[in-house]
């Protein structure tokens, strides 16, 4: 939650090609205060049946941009019996793994006092991503 020194970050994902909230994502927080400084790794959690992650770590004070990554080939590989992507893409048959893009990075600057929820829409072949209510 955030104060007003803070702020905060929760996500949700929505596999877009079956519809369904996407279960069991590792998802990693990193923060830093300013552009010029190194990434500060804060931890992780995974998302949930509903395709939300709601405990990622606070964050500390002064940060300034967050970054967000999502372990995405994980995911659709042991999904893949549910995805029927190949067939509907102009895409090869056989890949090395289920998505073009094995992880998904976010970066975004954040302001004290504010909450910022970062939903991502996802399908093995691209995503789309934008700051929630």
């Amino acid at each position: 939650m955030s104060t007003d020194t803070t702020a905060s970050v929760s996500t949700h994902i929505l596999d877009t090609s079956i519809g369904r909230p996407a279960e069991g994502v590792a998802i990693r927080l990193a923060a830093r205060a300013g552009r010029a400084a190194d990434w500060q790794a804060l931890g992780g959690s995974a998302t949930d049946a509903d395709g939300r992650c709601k405990d990622l770590p606070a964050l500390p004070v002064g940060t300034t941009h967050v970054r967000l990554d999502f372990a995405v080939e994980q995911y659709f590989e042991s999904h893949s019996e549910e995805q029927q992507a190949d067939a509907q893409q102009d895409a090869p048959a056989n890949r090395d793994s289920g998505a073009f893009f094995p992880e998904v990075a976010i970066t975004f600057a954040v302001r004290p006092g504010e909450h910022y929820h970062v939903p991502l829409l996802l399908n093995p072949f691209g995503y789309s991503v934008y700051r929630g209510s």
